[in-house]
């Protein structure tokens, strides 16, 4: 009998009022009532035993371990199966342990009340994603849902949105679904941004008809390979920066993940870290700058194009990097008798499985980096990128060819060794 079932029951601000007649029998008939305090005290007293519990679930996980053949009941705030306390228990215990006996989700309730379909809409909460990662998704999305938290209520939600420019859905804040203090206020973001609300809120969001997915003039700004004018460049090295096309093959290569730390050696204007950090919103990019004008001009376009975990470093390598966190990708460029040298001491730097792309425009660099990769890694991967790039004269197509660039690529094994104090 240790193995006998355990309910889980959904319910509304109603309680048992709400629910069906076999789930109310069923919490008549428990020996112990496991829930939030606050949902346990809309149920009448009875013999059940009560384990109240907050947001840390495992002292629940045990006490129903422990309980042996008694009939449990686990009360829970609307459909225990969406972003609810379910899966946390079948993970836990097993799905054949329980039966789950829904309530309407105040997601649902939210939509009705809005009188909006929410097949395609993009729902998420905010208690189990930060706000940063789900911006980029809610800004290409038709409709959205969001369970918001005390610490990304829904003026911190609307404000977040306006600072990156993304002002074309309407917002609704739905207040105490099923309550008789229910509220629903109806806004534009910049509105519900001047707002307090009531912590149990649900926040949809819907885009005006015919809006691009982003501002006019965003429009090029692209999450990489933007057009190579779209960053800020010293005037004396005007064309230096890494073209679009080279760039985009070596963030590729890079294969960045979404929280990825990421050194960007030689950054000079900060194209491919910048490009980078939009790529991995999650993660931290370093871009190692030696000029002290070209710093400036990381830090410049970062504010322009929006990215706040990019962290310039003025200094030179491999000093300049001595306190930072060991990356998951690194890219080299420059040119020079050192880079093969600046090569050889990031790799030691870099996490086993990481991946090292640098970035050299000569024949020589090409040969000593290619060498200096060899004696690291197993497989060392060479590009040679010719790009000629279409303009238009007298009405006809001419092609202006681009100076050729050398990219190579490597992996670190997993079992490479690290030197002491790498």
């Amino acid at each position: 009998m240790a193995n006998s079932k355990i309910y889980i029951i959904g319910m509304g601000d109603d309680a048992l009022e709400g629910v069906i007649a076999p789930a109310r029998q069923l919490v008549e008939q428990a020996q112990l009532l496991v829930g939030a305090e606050n949902t346990l005290a809309k149920i009448p007293k009875s013999a059940a035993e009560r384990l109240a519990v907050g947001g840390n679930l495992d002292e629940a996980v045990e006490r129903i371990a422990r309980a042996g053949d008694k009939r449990i009941v686990v009360l829970a705030s609307g459909d225990p199966l969406f972003y609810g306390v379910a899966r946390y228990l079948c993970d836990k215990l097993g799905k054949d342990r329980f039966e789950v006996v829904p309530h309407v989700s105040s997601m649902q309730l939210a939509f009705a009340r809005v009188k909006e379909s929410w097949e395609e809409a993009y729902l998420t909460n905010l208690a189990n994603r930060p706000l940063d990662q789900v911006l980029e998704k809610i800004r290409v999305a038709s409709k959205v849902g969001l369970f918001t938290t005390d610490q990304y209520p829904p003026r911190a939600v609307a404000k977040a949105l306006l600072d990156r420019r993304v002002d074309y859905f309407s917002a609704y804040v739905c207040e105490n679904l099923g309550s008789p203090d229910e509220r629903v206020t109806q806004g534009e973001l910049a509105e519900i941004a001047a707002q307090d609300f009531s912590p149990l809120n649900v926040m949809i969001l819907v885009r005006r008809p015919n809006v691009p997915d982003r501002p006019s003039e965003a429009i090029g700004r692209r999450l990489f390979g933007n057009p190579d004018e779209a960053f800020l460049q010293s005037k004396p090295k005007q064309g230096l920066l890494t073209p679009a096309e080279v760039r985009s093959m070596a963030l590729a290569e890079l294969d960045l993940g979404p929280t990825s730390i990421v050194w960007d050696i030689g950054a000079g204007s900060g194209s491919v870290a910048i490009e980078a950090a939009q790529i991995a919103p999650g993660g931290t990019v370093y871009a190692v700058e030696m000029d002290p004008e070209d710093h400036q001009l990381i830090t410049a376009n970062a504010e322009r194009f929006g990215v706040t975990n990019l962290v310039g470093v003025l200094g030179r390598a491999p000093d300049a990097w001595a306190e930072l966190p060991d990356p998951d990708a690194i890219f080299v460029g420059g040119s020079g008798r050192e880079i093969s040298r600046v090569v050889e001491l990031a790799y030691q730097r870099l996490r086993p499985g990481g991946r090292l792309v640098a970035s050299v425009g000569s024949i020589v660099s090409l040969s000593a980096v290619h060498d200096t990769l060899q004696q690291l890694a197993k497989d060392v991967n060479v590009w040679m990128i010719n790009v000629a790039r279409g303009t238009y004269q007298l009405e006809r197509v001419r092609f202006a060819a681009l100076n050729p660039t050398f990219l190579l690529g490597v992996v670190k094994p997993d079992d490479a060794p690290r030197k002491p104090g790498s």
